[in-house]
């Protein structure tokens, strides 16, 4: 009999995971991916704004992590990838803006003078008495970042520097995010005998290269997942999966028009939140661990200005705090990665951990709140060309002290044949979804 995949989910984690299961099993293993959305790709999504393809959900990879050159090479779209043109952001704070300090990891600096002007006097002096004061760390811990950096660095420093950055990664915060997951390589250097924060940073600090630190895709990532679909001869079935339950081949899967899908091995390439009602029957100590990651919500705003609108050649900006702008994030696209056509495009992102804005407020009240933070920013006033809105609900893991430790109980409760993929395992970018993906097909070519 022809051995059957199910995979529940189409964003990229789903679509990985397909085609590395076609590459490993061959031609003649069926593989259905069941997904109720308008399209593949989940928070990867393209749309022409003004003419031009614009991502309107996750726009960048770090092009320095192997996975996604690696999977783009395979594809035969490594000509495909591009690069920044090497502007730099500025971070938003206090009423002014700032150029982003270098030599830090995730906004974790590495001299005190990375932060002049940025913090005051007080807090720049407590950052170079810090090599001096005692440090309690045991190995193996994972506070939060805001309580280490808060307590070695100063509250200014959380607030300015580093919550900024984690509000764009993550939709969270210093406080909501574990060092191990916002900063793995200094928990380490930490845990290798640092005798400092200060030293421990420094010692981890990528040497300098050529080239640039992030990537993206010409056309958007619809280009990429075009080219998943198409290389994993997946047949998509638009249902909304409701149980999955075990037999005695492998598993069932009941959609939500009374429908039973068979399958020898099942990935499940949803969000944490839809992962408990999936498999609490058949993996409980799974399901209860992922009961225990929260989310974030975000939305994105995409607008395309006219030409020539007066924008700085930055490539965008980094909102700290929660002061007189509602956007946390803007991106300048047409500065980070060239301009294309005869528009300006912008992204402004809004939502972060704790707050319903995402959810609650209309189309009209982004747009308005967009104009209203460029205006702040920039000093400019000008009618979009286009724009369009992107809401992610539920989608921004929050990478909690401790997160590790329950991704690995997640995983060991889970019965054979059954593998997870998603932003909430071993990373939200795109290069750990692809190997949280990769990793879940060879576990079932293995097993199957």
């Amino acid at each position: 009999m022809t051995t059957s995949y199910c995979i529940v989910g189409g964003g990229i984690s789903g679509l990985v995971a397909a085609y590395r299961l076609r590459v490993a099993a061959g031609p003649d293993v069926s593989i259905t991916v069941l997904d109720p959305a308008d399209r593949l790709g989940g928070v990867l999504r393209t749309e022409r704004v003004g003419g031009q393809p614009l991502d309107v959900g996750a726009e960048a990879f770090v092009a320095r992590r192997p996975e996604v050159p690696a999977l783009l090479g395979e594809l035969g779209l490594s000509g495909k990838q591009i690069a920044t043109t090497g502007a730099r952001p500025l971070i938003y704070s206090e009423g002014r803006l700032h150029q982003l300090p270098r030599d830090t990891v995730n906004g974790i600096p590495s001299r005190a003078g990375a932060l002049t002007g940025l913090v005051d006097d007080a807090t720049i002096r407590w950052m170079l008495d810090e090599p001096r004061r005692p440090l309690s760390w045991r190995p193996g811990a994972d506070p939060s970042v805001a309580e280490l950096v808060g307590d070695r660095f100063g509250e200014q420093v959380v607030a300015r520097s580093v919550d900024p950055l984690l509000a764009g990664v993550y939709a969270g915060s210093a406080a909501t995010i574990g060092m191990r997951a916002a900063a793995p390589t200094v928990a380490t250097a930490l845990d290798r005998g640092a005798r400092s924060l200060t030293e421990a940073v420094n010692s981890v600090l990528p040497p300098p290269v050529s080239g640039s630190i992030f990537g993206a895709i010409d056309g958007g990532y619809a280009v990429l997942i075009d080219e998943l679909v198409r290389r994993s001869a997946l047949t998509w079935a638009q249902v909304t999966v409701r149980g999955v339950h075990q037999t005695a081949r492998g598993w069932e899967l009941l959609d939500d028009e009374g429908t039973r899908w068979s399958a020898d091995a099942v990935v499940l390439a949803v969000p944490a939140p839809r992962l408990p009602a999936l498999i609490s029957d058949v993996a409980p100590a799974s399901a209860a661990a992922a009961r225990k990651i929260p989310v974030a919500s975000s939305a994105v705003v995409a607008l395309a200005l006219p030409g020539g609108t007066p924008l700085p050649e930055q490539s965008g900006v980094l909102v700290a705090g929660r002061g007189r702008l509602r956007a946390k994030a803007v991106t300048l696209s047409s500065r980070k990665w060239g301009r294309r056509g005869s528009v300006e495009m912008v992204r402004l992102s809004f939502g972060r951990f704790g707050d319903d804005l995402a959810r609650r407020a209309g189309d009209e009240e982004l747009l308005t709140w967009s104009a209203e933070d460029l205006g702040t920013l920039f000093g400019i006033s000008v009618e979009p060309v286009d724009s369009r809105v992107a809401r992610w609900l539920d989608a921004m893991p929050q990478y909690g002290p401790g997160h590790g430790d329950l991704i690995a109980e997640l995983r060991t409760g889970l019965p054979p044949r059954l593998a997870v993929a998603g932003a909430y395992l071993d990373g939200i970018g795109v290069p750990a979804c692809v190997a949280a993906a990769t990793r879940a097909a060879a576990a079932l070519t293995v097993q199957t």
